[in-house]
C-alpha cells in the first residue's frame, strides 16, 4: 500500500506526487503545490459538466435501442427526424475557416506519414520519434516488397543478388522522382558538385562520359561534404527530403559505381505518443510510467537500454541533420518526429487521484495537465531537443461524441493554460472521428474548436466499433470484412475529408487515415495505401518506422496539395449512408457462421491475454491462420461488439459461443507456448482473468457503454497484478 498526500480538496497517490515534483515540474517555471492546486479546481469546475456529458451520451443511446427494437421497418426520413428530435443530429453550424496560430509546417503544410506507437514503452516511443528519417535500402531489403524468389532469399547473411534488386527498385524510384536531363541514376559513375553564381548546382557523370543535371534543378537542397569528399546529396520533392549516401569503403558503396550506400527517406513527419489504445495502464504504477517517457520526450533524456544481436545497445533521440544549402549557408532539418500526445477519452477515470471522499476524477484530466506541464520544457526551449518549433502542444482527443463533447475539451485545455502561464492557444487539439455521433456532426465539432483545431483523422476500426453498439438493435450485421464494403464507410472517409477541406484544412491543418493492420505485408501496403494521400489525406497511420519509409513513397507519387484542390469540387458525401447500419441482408451459411465466430473469438482472445497477463497494450496478434496482426482495444472492440450482436440477434447462441471460447483458448495457448510469463487459459478456464475477461466482453457487451472495453480490461488486468503480487510474496517467504 501507497500512501495518498492530502492537497487541495485532493488525494494523491505519493508516486505520482513525487514524479510531478521531483522529475516534471523543476525547470518549467510551475510549482508543484500550485499546480495540484489548479487540478483540484479544474476537478471541482469541469468535474461535474464530464459527468452530464456521459449522462447524455447513455440517455440518447438508450432511446436509439427503444426505436431500432419498435421500428424493424423504417425509411432514412424518419430515421433523420427521430435523431435530430433526440439531438443526435444536430443543425449545421455555419462553416468558417479554422484559425490555429502557430502550427508546425508537419501538421500544416507537409503531407507524410504518421505512427502511433504506445508511450508506456521507452523503445517503441524512441523508435517513432527516431523515425523522421528511413532507410529505403533496409525498408525493401528486409520486407516482402522485394519478392524472395530468383536467389532474392533474404538469409542469415548479405544476398548480393537480393542487394541488387534492392539497388535497382531504388533507381527506378530515383528515375520517377528525380530525373535528369539525359541519363538514369544508374548510369551515373560519380554525383559532383559545381559552384556558378555563389550557388552549388548538382550534376552526374555518366558511363558515357557526359555530364547531366536534373531536370529540376531546384531539387537539390544541401549536401554533407568532408575533406573534398562528398557523404550526401540532399534532394526534395513534394516538401519531403532524400538523402543520397555515399562512402565507397562502405561493403554497399564500394560495390556501387557512384559509391552510393543508402538512400534515406524522410519518412515520419509526425508520430503520436500513446496514452490510450496501444497501452495497458490500469493504475498509478503504469500511469507513472507513461507520464516519465511522455517527460523524458519533452526533456529530450529519454533512453531505453536493451539487448540485440548479443550486443549491448542505448537508444536516445537523434539530434537534428545538418547540410551546406546550395546558397553556402547552413541548414539544419529536424533529425526527430514532430510528437503528438493522445490522451484518453471522457469516459475514463483513475484512482491515481481522488477526492477526498475518495471518488476517482477523470483521467483526461490528469493526461491534460502532466502532459502539458512537461510539453513545458519543450515550449520554453529548455529541453536538450526541440519538438515544435511554433511552440505549441498537440493533444490528439479520442472517443468524442458530437460538439458538445468537443467544446467542453477546448474548455478544459484553455484551463489547462491558465494553470501553467501558457498563452492562450498554445494547446492544440486533434479531434479523432472515429464515433458515428462526430462523424455525423463532424462540421460541428470542427467549429466548436476553430480556434485551436489541428487534426482530424478517420479510424476506421473505433468507428466500425460505434456503428456496431449505436445500431446494435437494429438488426444482425454482416461479418466483419463486409461491414467494410457497405457505403456506409466510403461515405464516412469521403465526408472526413470533405468537411476538413470545407473547414479550410488545406494548409492549416492535418487530415489524417487509419491504420495499416498487417505489418509484415508491406507490398500489399505498398499497393494499397497509396488510396490514403489520393483520397486527400495528408497523413496516415502506419504500423511500425519500416512503414513510414515505405509509405513516404506515396507521398512522392501523390502530391496531396493538388488532390485536395480537386477534391474541394466534388459533391459532399451522402449523409443517409453514414446513418445506414450496415445490416446482414440475406442468410449465412453455419460454416460462414462459424469461420466468423472463431476468428472473432480467436483475436479476442489473443489479444487480451497479452493484455491481462502482461499489460501489452498493443502488439502483433497471430489471427486463427497465423498471420500477424497489428491488434489495440480498438480491434477488440470491433470483435467484442461483433459477436455481442449475433448473440443478440440469435445468429449464434450462447452454448456455441461458450464452445468455441475454449477451443480457441487452445489455439491461443498454443500459439504463445514459447512466450516468456504467458499463462495458459486451458488448464482452469475461471481462474484465468484474461479468459474472464474476454467472455466478459461478449457476454456483456450488448450493455457496456458505447462498447467500449476498458472497464472489463482494467479489472481483470488489476486482478492478474494482485495475482502475480500474492504469488511472488508466497515464493518470497517460502525462500
Amino acid at each position: 500500500m501507497h500512501n495518498r498526500i492530502a492537497l487541495h480538496g485532493l488525494r494523491i497517490d505519493e508516486r505520482l506526487h513525487a514524479l510531478v515534483q521531483d522529475e516534471i515540474a523543476p525547470g518549467t517555471g510551475i510549482d508543484a503545490q500550485a499546480f495540484w492546486a489548479s487540478l483540484a479546481h479544474i476537478v471541482r469546475t469541469l468535474g461535474p459538466r464530464n459527468q452530464q456529458l456521459l449522462a447524455q451520451r447513455n440517455a440518447i443511446q438508450r432511446r436509439i435501442d427503444q426505436w431500432y427494437r419498435q421500428r424493424r421497418r423504417r425509411s432514412p426520413q424518419e430515421q433523420r427526424d427521430f435523431l435530430r428530435a433526440i439531438g443526435y443530429l444536430e443543425p449545421e453550424r455555419t462553416v468558417e475557416p479554422i484559425a490555429a496560430p502557430r502550427v508546425d509546417a508537419e501538421i500544416a503544410g507537409l503531407a507524410g506519414p504518421q505512427l502511433v506507437v504506445p508511450v508506456d514503452n521507452a523503445r517503441y516511443a524512441l523508435n517513432a520519434a527516431n523515425a523522421r528519417w528511413g532507410s529505403l535500402y533496409d525498408a525493401l531489403y528486409g520486407t516482402d516488397v522485394i519478392p524472395e524468389s530468383a536467389g532474392r532469399t533474404k538469409g542469415d547473411a548479405y544476398n548480393p543478388a537480393r542487394g541488387a534488386a534492392v539497388i535497382r527498385w531504388t533507381e527506378r524510384f530515383l528515375d520517377k522522382v528525380f530525373p535528369w536531363q539525359q541519363g538514369r541514376h544508374g548510369d551515373v559513375r560519380d554525383y559532383r558538385l559545381e559552384r556558378a553564381g555563389g550557388r552549388f548546382q548538382l550534376v552526374g557523370l555518366l558511363a558515357s562520359g557526359a555530364v547531366t543535371r536534373l531536370a529540376d534543378g531546384a531539387q537539390y537542397a544541401g549536401h554533407v561534404r568532408t575533406d573534398e569528399t562528398l557523404q550526401a546529396l540532399l534532394l526534395t520533392h513534394h516538401g519531403l527530403h532524400v538523402e543520397l549516401q555515399f562512402d565507397r569503403r562502405h561493403p554497399i558503396g564500394r560495390r556501387h559505381p557512384a559509391g552510393l550506400k543508402d538512400v534515406v527517406l524522410e519518412a515520419a513527419l509526425t508520430a503520436i505518443q500513446d496514452f490510450e489504445d496501444s497501452v495497458a495502464a490500469v493504475d498509478v504504477e503504469d500511469k507513472v510510467r507513461v507520464y516519465r517517457h511522455w517527460n523524458g520526450l519533452m526533456q529530450g533524456t529519454l533512453e531505453a537500454v536493451f539487448e540485440k544481436a548479443g550486443r549491448r545497445v542505448t537508444r536516445r533521440l537523434r539530434a537534428d541533420r545538418v547540410y551546406t544549402a546550395p546558397d553556402g549557408t547552413s541548414l539544419a532539418l529536424p533529425g526527430r518526429s514532430l510528437l503528438l500526445v493522445r490522451h484518453v477519452g471522457l469516459h475514463m477515470y483513475t484512482d491515481s487521484v481522488t477526492t477526498d471522499t475518495g471518488q476517482a476524477i477523470p483521467e483526461g484530466f490528469l493526461d491534460a495537465m502532466v502532459a502539458t506541464l512537461a510539453a513545458l520544457h519543450d515550449v520554453r526551449g529548455n529541453a536538450a531537443y526541440r519538438n515544435s518549433r511554433a511552440g505549441s502542444v498537440y493533444v490528439v482527443k479520442p472517443k468524442l461524441h458530437g460538439s458538445a463533447e468537443a467544446a467542453f475539451t477546448a474548455a478544459l485545455l484553455a484551463a489547462v493554460e491558465q494553470a501553467l502561464n501558457l498563452e492562450p492557444l498554445t494547446v492544440k487539439i486533434g479531434i479523432m472521428d472515429e464515433e458515428r455521433r462526430t462523424t455525423v456532426n463532424l462540421a460541428n465539432c470542427i467549429a466548436a474548436v476553430r480556434d485551436r483545431i489541428a487534426f482530424i483523422n478517420t479510424g476506421f476500426l473505433d468507428r466500425t466499433g460505434d456503428e456496431i453498439h449505436t445500431a446494435m438493435q437494429a438488426g444482425a450485421m454482416y461479418p466483419k470484412d463486409a461491414i467494410r464494403e457497405q457505403p456506409w464507410l466510403s461515405a464516412y472517409e469521403d465526408g472526413n475529408v470533405d468537411a476538413g477541406l470545407k473547414a479550410g484544412f488545406a494548409g492549416r491543418a492535418q487530415i489524417g487515415k487509419g491504420m495499416w493492420t498487417m505489418p509484415d505485408a508491406m507490398g500489399a501496403m505498398l499497393q494499397a495505401k497509396q488510396s490514403h494521400p489520393d483520397a486527400g489525406a495528408t497523413t496516415a497511420w502506419v504500423p511500425s518506422p519500416t512503414a513510414a519509409t515505405l509509405h513516404a513513397l506515396h507521398y512522392h507519387a501523390v502530391n496531396v496539395a493538388d488532390r485536395q484542390r480537386t477534391l474541394a469540387a466534388r459533391a459532399p458525401a451522402d449523409r443517409d449512408a453514414l446513418l445506414t447500419p450496415p445490416l446482414l441482408a440475406g442468410d449465412l451459411t453455419p460454416a460462414a457462421v462459424q469461420r466468423e465466430l472463431d476468428n472473432n473469438v480467436q483475436g479476442i482472445l489473443g489479444y487480451v491475454a497479452r493484455w491481462v497477463q502482461q499489460g501489452i497494450g498493443c502488439s502483433k496478434v497471430p489471427d486463427v491462420n497465423g498471420i500477424g496482426l497489428m491488434e489495440d482495444r480498438a480491434t477488440l472492440r470491433i470483435s467484442s461488439q461483433h459477436v455481442a450482436n449475433w448473440l443478440l440477434h440469435r445468429i449464434v447462441d450462447a452454448e456455441q459461443v461458450r464452445q468455441t471460447f475454449a477451443r480457441m483458448a487452445a489455439v491461443v495457448d498454443a500459439q504463445n507456448a514459447q512466450a516468456p510469463g504467458y499463462a495458459p487459459m486451458t488448464p482452469h478456464p475461471d481462474a484465468s482473468p484474461a479468459f474472464r475477461a474476454a467472455r466478459e466482453l461478449v457476454f456483456q457487451g450488448t450493455s457496456l457503454p458505447n462498447g467500449y472495453t476498458e472497464s472489463v480490461l482494467h479489472a481483470q488486468r488489476r486482478a492478474a497484478k494482485a495475482l502475480a503480487a500474492a504469488q511472488d510474496a508466497t515464493r518470497w517467504a517460502g525462500a
